[in-house]
Order: structure tokens, then sequence, then C-alpha cells
């Protein structure tokens, strides 16, 4: 099947992404790794003895990251609905988020224990329709909302990928009523023409 002209421009730019090349040289899974990095070193995210949940986690750059700084100290529950290779002190979940079995096997795992940071970088699958892809993407980080309701402890953090569009002032606005403090970050590795960003909340109220 020949490759549409989009899926063409999209791999000349993904190949000739500094980033990509860099995690290739670097080690990492991929270059989101560069995003959680950029934010954990202006926010000093990432502690040892944490118990950090990683949605929307494949293939692995986030999980990684932050097994690394946890250095065996604390643990890593990494979920997607794709198959991931395995990571040194990561666990590893196959499950749709959207999917009740999800959250069962998250609920299995964790054991009642309270998370102290939530990671989403889930994005849905793009179809080119700007108002569907943006009503799903916010469908998934309501999710992910819902779940920090569940699990975060007080004082705990969240960051999550959102897009700029319909939903966002309503999704910040339910993030600012749960948190002390909401920042919102556009890490250099992410590309400057997406809508992407991360909102980030620090201060969990419980």
């Amino acid at each position: 099947m020949a490759r549409s002209k989009s899926s063409g421009n999209w791999l000349k730019e993904h190949f000739s992404d500094p980033y990509v090349k860099k995690a290739q040289e670097d080690g990492w899974r991929s270059r989101a790794a560069y995003k959680l990095a950029e934010i954990d070193r202006k926010d000093g995210l990432l502690k040892a003895g944490m118990r950090i949940v990683d949605l929307g986690a494949a293939p692995g750059g986030w999980s990684q990251y932050a097994a690394q700084k946890l250095q065996g100290r604390g643990q890593v529950i990494a979920l997607d609905i794709l198959p991931m290779d395995a990571l040194l002190d990561v666990t590893i979940l196959q499950a749709d988020f959207r999917e009740s079995e999800a959250l069962e096997q998250l609920r299995e795992v964790l054991r009642g224990e309270p998370v102290d940071l939530v990671l989403s970088d889930m994005a849905p699958n793009m179809s080119g329709q700007d108002s569907t892809d943006q009503a799903r993407a916010m469908y998934l980080a309501e999710l992910a909302l819902e779940f920090v309701d569940e699990v975060l402890r007080p004082g705990g953090a969240f960051l999550t990928k959102v897009f700029q569009g319909v939903g966002f002032d309503e999704y910040l606005r339910a993030m600012r009523d749960r948190f002390d403090r909401v920042a919102s970050r556009k890490p250099d590795a992410s590309r400057a023409r997406s809508r992407e960003i991360y909102l980030l909340g620090q201060g969990f109220r419980g």
C-alpha cells in the first residue's frame, strides 16, 4: 500500500528530529523522555521513594526515566493499551485505560496504597478531524483526573498532556480546584507546531 503524503512527511520529520536521534544515542525508549526530564529539572518532580503511575506509557520513555531517577527506591507502574518491552524496576500492565479492567489491574497492584505522582502522556489515535481528536483527547485527560481523585495522596502531584482547544479551559479550572499550584509546561522536545501542552498540578488537596 502506498504511503500518503502526510504520513511520508511525518516520517521525514520524525527521523530528522534531533531529539529522536539523541534518544537513540542516549539509550532512551523515546524522545518523550526529554520532555519529562526538562519538567523534572524545572519543578523537582521525581524523588527517590516515590510511588508513580505512568498512564499511556508505551514505548516507555517516561517510565524509563522515572525508574532511573528512583534508583530502585520506590515503585513505577506503567500502563498502556499497547504492549511494552520489560523495563528494570517497572511493573508493566497492558490494558485500555478507558475500560474498567485497566482500573482493576491498577488497584490490584496498588493494594490500596496511595500514589505520590501520576503521569499521563495519553493521546488518542489522531483521525485528522480536529473536533473529534480534541474530544477524544479531553476524554482521556478527564479519565486521568478521575484516577487522580481516587489514588493520589494529599500533597501529591499530577502531570498530564492536554491539547489546547475545546474543553481546555474547563479542565484547567478542574485542576486548579484540586491542586495548590497548577502550571503549564511546553518542553523544548515538544514540537512547536503541536497543540500539546503539559499541565502540572502540585499540592493535591485530596
